[in-house]
C-alpha cells in the first residue's frame, strides 16, 4: 500500500507540479527527471515509478516546467534543452525533499530520461553528498558538459541497442563520468524502449542499481565493465 499526493515544490520564481507516492517503510526516494517535452504524466517513467514503489521506494515525478513554458517549450524546444534550467530545478526539488518529514531522512536517487538526464547530472555534481545514486533511460549525459567531471553518485546509463547515435553518446560520457558508471544495452530497443520487454529490462536494471548504492554503507565500484542485458 502506498499513499499518492500532489504536490507543489518551490523551485526560485517557479512553482512545480509534482506527485509523491510514499510507500509503508520506504528505504529511499527517486526523482524523476523527465526531458524533451514530456511531464510527470510520462506513462514510461509512471511504469518505472510504480515498480520502484512495489520495491519499497517512495518516487517522486515533478514536471521541471511551469504550464506557460511547457506551451513556449512546444512551439520552441528552447527549454527542454536548458540544461541549467532543469539541474536548478533538480536542485530545488532535492533541496525540499530534505525539508519534507517522510522524505528527509531517506537515501535519494535520480532518474533521468532524455535532456533530463543531463540534469540529473547536472544535479547531482551540485548536490553530491545528497544523491547516492542516479540511473539515465535514453538520456543525453553528454548535455551536462563539464560537471560530469565532478559527479560522484554510481552512474547507470541505459541505452537501446538501436539507438545508435544516443549510445555512442553514452559511452563517451561514461569515461568521463569515471569507474563508478556503468552503460547498459537493451538489445533491439530504439530510443523510447517501446518495443515489447525493452521497458521492463530498464525497470528491472534501475531497480537493482538502486538497491545496490542506495546503501549508504555499501562498497564504492571500482570499472564497472560495459553489459548487454
Amino acid at each position: 500500500m502506498a499513499i499518492d499526493t500532489d504536490v507543489r515544490v518551490p523551485a526560485g520564481q517557479a512553482d512545480l507540479a509534482a506527485t509523491v507516492v510514499m510507500p509503508v517503510r520506504a528505504r529511499g526516494v527517486i526523482v524523476f527527471a523527465h526531458g524533451s517535452g514530456s511531464s510527470r504524466h510520462s506513462p514510461r517513467n509512471r511504469m518505472v515509478a510504480r515498480e520502484l514503489n512495489h520495491g519499497g521506494y517512495a518516487t517522486v515525478l515533478l514536471d521541471l516546467l511551469t504550464p506557460e513554458e511547457e506551451v513556449a517549450d512546444r512551439a520552441t524546444g528552447r527549454h527542454r534543452f536548458d540544461i541549467g534550467l532543469l539541474g536548478e530545478r533538480l536542485c530545488a526539488a532535492i533541496d525540499w525533499a530534505a525539508t519534507e518529514r517522510g522524505l528527509a531522512p531517506l537515501p535519494l536517487g535520480l532518474f533521468g530520461a532524455s535532456t533530463g538526464a543531463a540534469g540529473a547530472l547536472l544535479a547531482a555534481a551540485t548536490r553530491p553528498r545528497r544523491i547516492g545514486a542516479v540511473v539515465s533511460r535514453g538520456g543525453r549525459p553528454d548535455l551536462a558538459g563539464s560537471a560530469l567531471a565532478d559527479v560522484r553518485a554510481p552512474t547507470l546509463l541505459i541505452v537501446g541497442g538501436e539507438d545508435h547515435e544516443v549510445l555512442l553518446l553514452n559511452r563517451e560520457a561514461a569515461s568521463v563520468l569515471g569507474p563508478a558508471a556503468q552503460v547498459v544495452v537493451v538489445p533491439g530497443a530504439t530510443h523510447l524502449f517501446s518495443e515489447a520487454g525493452a521497458l521492463e529490462q530498464v525497470t528491472v536494471r534501475a531497480a537493482a542499481w538502486f538497491d545496490t548504492h542506495l546503501d549508504r554503507s555499501g562498497p564504492v565500484l571500482d570499472g564497472l565493465p560495459e553489459v548487454e542485458s
